[in-house]
């Protein structure tokens, strides 16, 4: 009888080990359907300049000797260990500084945090226009960043060629979740005019297009965290562990106990 007990125990744990995890499909409520909109409005997001953002900015005109000025020369360097004769020049960009400013050739320096690229691009083009006819400016903002930490694939710093980023372009980026990721409470990290702002926002729910988080800022940090099978894994593997420890370090001093014994009885 106890035998038999024992056995339903056992089957009874493997069948819940094999159970599909419930919350591991994006966008759940939108498995009955085939299409749809997922708004009502269209979203024109488009990322602010920020401090410490490096801007690329070219200038051109009809008559390209015109515009010279207001481009920073390109730049060749060699890395420290590299035996390259031949190296191929790269475009320098503007650091925007603490204040959000940029010193820009000419025209000094520009406020421009919490402008867009296309905002930028307009007052700059208006500047330029005062010493050229029919300026083109345009901007890029070179070093955009978030960071992706816990339950990805391939976590840390990820860097796109553009700031139209939205969540999932992160995740995708980190290799996507992992097994033991929990989908429904994903946090994120903001730096809002020196706060720090948080929102959590659920990849199981169709409504995450429709968060003001859904489209990503520059240094936003996406958090993924473990669901309660990686949480009591990772506690299981701990004990076992220190137990181990423990087992080791007795049998290691018994073994040396018995050696002295069996030293001191031959002598």
């Amino acid at each position: 009888m106890k035998f038999k007990s024992t056995f339903l125990l056992f089957a009874i744990l493997l069948l819940a080990s094999c159970k599909t995890p419930v919350n591991v499909v994006y966008f759940q409520d939108l498995e009955s359907l085939n299409s749809g909109v997922l708004t009502d409005e269209s979203v024109n997001y488009e990322a602010k300049i920020m401090p410490d953002d490096q801007l690329l900015i070219q200038v051109s005109a009809m008559n390209p000797a015109a515009v010279s000025m207001f481009n920073l020369p390109a730049v060749s360097y060699q890395r420290t260990g590299e035996t390259s004769l031949a190296s191929s020049p790269n475009l320098q960009t503007y650091l925007v500084d603490s204040k959000g400013d940029i010193n820009f050739p000419v025209l000094g320096k520009i406020y421009v945090e919490g402008l867009t690229r296309i905002e930028l691009s307009d007052i700059l083009a208006e500047k330029i226009s005062e010493y050229v006819k029919n300026p083109l400016v345009n901007v890029k903002i070179n070093n955009f960043k978030v960071s992706v930490l816990g339950e990805v694939r391939a976590p840390g710093s990820k860097f796109f060629g553009n700031e139209r980023i939205t969540i999932l372009d992160a995740i995708s980026a980190a290799g996507d979740l992992d097994i033991y990721a929990r989908r429904e409470n994903v946090l994120i990290l903001r730096d809002n005019n020196g706060k720090k702002e948080f929102h959590r926002i659920d990849l199981t729910s169709s409504d995450l297009t429709k968060s003001p988080y859904f489209y990503l800022q520059q240094n936003d940090v996406i958090y993924v965290e473990p669901n309660k099978a990686r949480q009591s894994n990772s506690r299981f593997s701990q004990k076992t562990s220190y137990h181990m420890t423990i087992i080791s370090t007795v049998i290691s001093a018994v073994s040396v106990i018995a050696s002295l014994t069996i030293a001191l009885l031959i002598k």
